[in-house]
């Protein structure tokens, strides 16, 4: 008797249970009959640019037979229609479409298009009337031609810095070097070509800097600019790696100093500053005598006036016209062999004074 009780009591909770089961099924299938549910195939879908890309919105669960369908564009927290009353509207009107029930479809994909989608369908007659998806669409741009900068030439031991740029890629583009075609790696160690080579390469930002260059850093490099995708190069420019040479330093330091000398002699010459007159045999005519001044034709006379004339007035050594005639005095061959020198006579305070007073008197009296 007791174990029939027990039996009884266990088949009663039996069904309970099962019968519990069944409500709940039965509220759940109801539910769902009387609830709009939306899903996705890629909720972060990609493509590249003027390519065509599909944003999927499908319709898991219905009861309404036209149900709202509307698609929002999200971009920098602004949102904006894309699809409303079943009409392409805003930025994708004429490159887009709704393929049924609910998915847009882009025909022709720009970069301004990387943003985040809702699409957004309203079931008046179902239980639960308003679901969404959001979506976040990548238009991926290729580089453009990178800009590339590389000096021509460095001196060996010295700092140098190769810089490349470009800005329209998305997503932003990652940067490689090349050494005559070779691709130069993040760390010369890594390498046996490069690792004699003291550089650092900043694949963000493009930068190849040289701490100290040697020779065998002569050579053409080019950059490339990379991305999801493709890359695009500019091409190769040669950077040369020269040694400085003292002793050709200061022999281009002479010759510059004798070319300006002798344009500066050539240029006294012009001007009237160096001519004489040669006077020999028959054909010598005395000069007129100035007031107060007397001529003595004498060769040693001359050098030795000329010294006095440095001696006895404050003439600036320096110039170039003294320099100029120093060259002269000095360097044999070069003076005329017939010059008079002038000997100006005044009196001051009474005593007469003898000597070369101005270089242009001097100029004067050689003339």
């Amino acid at each position: 008797m007791y174990g029939q009780t027990e039996h009884c009591i266990d088949s009663k909770m039996a069904l309970t249970r099962l019968a519990c089961i069944l409500v709940l099924l039965s509220t759940h299938c109801y539910f769902n009959v009387l609830a709009v549910i939306l899903k996705t195939t890629n909720d972060a879908p990609w493509a590249n640019e003027f390519e065509s890309i599909e944003l999927s919105c499908l319709i898991e669960s219905i009861s309404t037979k036209n149900p709202r369908i509307e698609w929002k564009k999200i971009k920098d927290g602004e949102p904006s229609y894309v699809y409303f009353e079943k009409k392409i509207s805003g930025d994708l009107e004429g490159r887009a479409m709704i393929r049924e029930p609910a998915t847009l479809v882009i025909t022709n994909a720009t970069r301004s298009d990387s943003a985040s989608y809702r699409c957004e369908v309203s079931a008046q007659t179902d239980l639960k009337s308003f679901d969404e998806i959001l979506i976040n669409l990548v238009v991926r741009v290729k580089p453009v031609v990178p800009k590339c900068a590389v000096p021509k030439s460095v001196p060996v031991g010295t700092a140098a810095e190769l810089r490349c740029v470009e800005d329209q890629g998305f997503p932003k583009s990652q940067y490689q070097w090349f050494r005559n075609k070779e691709e130069i790696p993040d760390d010369p160690k890594t390498s046996p070509k490069f690792i004699n080579s003291s550089y650092t390469l900043n694949a963000e930002t493009g930068t190849l800097k040289f701490s100290a260059v040697r020779m065998n850093d002569s050579a053409e490099y080019f950059c490339r600019a990379k991305n999801d995708a493709g890359h695009s190069e500019c091409g190769p420019q040669t950077m040369e790696i020269y040694d400085i040479n003292i002793a050709r330093i200061i022999l281009g330091v002479l010759v510059v100093v004798l070319l300006c000398i002798t344009v500066g002699l050539c240029f006294a010459y012009k001007r009237g500053y160096f001519a004489s007159q040669k006077q020999t045999g028959n054909n010598y005519k005395a000069p007129a005598k100035g007031e107060g001044v007397d001529y003595v034709r004498a060769e040693d006379e001359v050098r030795k006036e000329k010294l006095q004339f440095f001696k006895l007035q404050k003439v600036q050594l320096g110039s170039p016209l003294t320099l100029a005639y120093l060259l002269f005095l000095f360097i044999p061959g070069r003076l005329p062999t017939q010059i008079f020198v002038c000997h100006l006579k005044r009196k001051t305070k009474g005593m007469e004074v003898k000597g070369v007073v101005l270089w242009t008197e001097l100029i004067k009296c050689v003339r």
